[in-house]
């Protein structure tokens, strides 16, 4: 076993997972002044990149761009408020959470009631080996993968490098997958999420095209959008992907030991904790989604216990880009290498 573990200490809190429920229901509250600050201080910001990006394009090309870079760490913190939006997290008024999340939906070409469905679906089956394929990053069991096909472990050997997950499959997902309510194609609700917020986002585009040309969308949108989407898609990655994460099936499943082992927490500096909106305090969050992103961190103060938890730095996190397949017996998420060597040691006689 790789001596080096992607993460550095478990949850050392003897108490059983589901007994944090209760302490953690008193961090729920949003506070509607702190909200909206939290609101005024990203979509502010957000806009005006985007203005000084479009005024740049007549000064140069590679200023634009640059700005547009900068502008995709607001976008990201933009989908990150509407993820809280998805809990009941922001708001105390569900209505307006909700309604502020699909305008969001808009600029983070994520159509908000799909998106909410999938990730609630996410959290009730998270770690869950009898549950997985919606909103999950796809995961083989070893025992899985040496039952398949070649061709069934090329696809998945695809779709797990890095170039696919982290280069291509953002772009896809945001750009294409989005555009239809996959795996909820059968309730009308979804299909309309889908189908305004892409009627929203083609106006969008129509009025910069209008009064922009094609040079805003291409310096601009395309490049901001592509940089926030590879950002949340690691950050997803990293929050169940790592070596002593949690997987179980079903008769042995229980959601809150899942949320409070199968999820990282992910150590960032101030600057990322803050553009991602917390959103590394990941095993507090599955434990109790409805605590506002900006009291996660009041939560650890409170409770050294889970402050030290799950603990993994940016540095460990790049080592979780080469575990592919969980291996039951060991309860390690494994790469490709470890699970051949794992295979022929089960294999060679005592």
């Amino acid at each position: 076993m790789n001596q080096h573990s992607p993460v550095t200490r478990p949850t050392s809190d003897p108490r059983p997972a589901r007994d944090w429920v209760k302490i953690l229901a008193e961090y729920r509250e949003p506070s509607t002044w702190r909200s909206s600050f939290e609101l005024a201080a990203t979509v502010g910001p957000f806009l005006l990149l985007w203005i000084l990006a479009w005024l740049s394009l007549s000064v140069s090309y590679w200023l634009t761009f640059a700005l547009s870079m900068l502008n995709a760490a607001f976008l990201l913190r933009l989908f990150a408020i509407q993820h809280d939006c998805g809990h009941g997290a922001f708001f105390k008024n569900r209505t307006v959470s909700d309604w502020l999340g699909r305008t969001l939906g808009v600029l983070t070409l994520t159509p908000y009631d799909v998106w909410q469905r999938t990730h609630s679906i996410h959290h009730s089956a998270s770690g869950n080996l009898s549950r997985r394929g919606m909103g999950d990053v796809h995961t083989m069991t070893v025992a899985e993968y040496q039952e398949s096909g070649p061709f069934t472990r090329l696809m998945y050997r695809l779709y797990r490098h890095p170039i696919v997950l982290f280069g291509l499959g953002p772009g896809y997902l945001f750009f294409l997958q989005n555009r239809i309510p996959l795996g909820l194609m059968n309730n009308l609700r979804y299909w309309i999420s889908a189908m305004g917020t892409n009627a929203a986002i083609i106006g969008a585009l129509a009025i910069i095209l209008y009064f922009g040309g094609l040079m805003p969308i291409l310096l601009i949108f395309v490049p901001s959008t592509l940089l926030a989407a590879t950002a949340g898609v690691w950050l997803f990655y990293v929050q169940h992907q790592f070596e002593t994460t949690h997987w179980e099936e079903e008769e042995n499943w229980q959601l809150h030991e899942a949320a409070m082992h199968g999820s990282s927490h992910y150590v960032m500096p101030s600057v990322l904790q803050w553009l991602s909106a917390n959103i590394g305090v990941h095993h507090v969050h599955h434990l109790y989604s409805r605590i506002p992103f900006y009291r996660l961190p009041e939560v650890l103060r409170d409770h050294v216990d889970l402050a030290d938890g799950n603990r993994m730095t940016i540095r460990e996190s790049f080592e979780n880009a080469r575990l592919h397949l969980w291996d039951e017996e060991g309860k390690r998420l494994l790469s490709f290498s470890q699970a051949r060597a794992r295979l022929k040691e089960m294999a060679t006689p005592g």
